[in-house]
């Protein structure tokens, strides 16, 4: 999508050492990924830090701002603070691969980053599992806790193999 392209992080042209680029991340962000959000009303800040090396650059991407939440217990909307960081290197090479976690290999004739996709990610991550408003009095978590379905952890017992072979030849008789 050409509207992913307000995301680039040029580099190319830029003098080696330290570059800061800043986005304000909205509703229309969003709209641009073909996934349905747990979130509405983003108000988000994203400060990219990218150190320029000749062979690689560093990222940091900070994301700081609010999203509005429905509270898995009252169904009420609440705002959320959002904060999340992600460290990025990013490598020249053949072509693009980004199956190492906090490594990034773009090809080497690529004069700019695309960081929607990071930026993207960082948001979703700093979503909790559980959107639970502040005003949610603790007798009702209370409530909520004692009738929630209890998962029990099994400990599997670490049986040494020459024990085991032992307890076989046991069995038998």
């Amino acid at each position: 999508m050409d509207r992913l392209r307000n995301y680039d992080i040029v580099f190319s042209g830029q003098k080696n050492g330290r570059h800061q680029f800043q986005f304000e991340i909205d509703k229309s962000f969003f709209q641009l990924f073909d996934t349905e959000q747990e979130f509405s009303e983003p108000k988000i800040v994203v400060d990219v830090l990218m150190d320029k090396h000749t062979t690689f650059l560093e990222m940091n991407i900070k994301t700081k701002g609010t999203v509005a939440l429905i509270c898995d217990i009252t169904t009420d909307e609440f705002t959320y603070p959002v904060e999340n960081e992600l460290n990025v290197l990013v490598k020249f090479g053949e072509e693009y691969d980004d199956s190492e976690e906090d490594v990034i290999t773009i090809p080497a004739s690529d004069h700019a980053f695309n960081a929607a996709q990071l930026i993207y990610e960082s948001v979703v991550l700093a979503i909790p599992m559980k959107k639970i408003s502040p005003d949610v009095s603790e007798e009702d978590l209370q409530i909520v806790e004692r009738f929630s379905p209890k998962v029990e952890e099994k400990e599997e017992e670490v049986v040494d193999p020459r024990w085991a072979a032992l307890k076989k030849l046991k069995d038998k008789n």
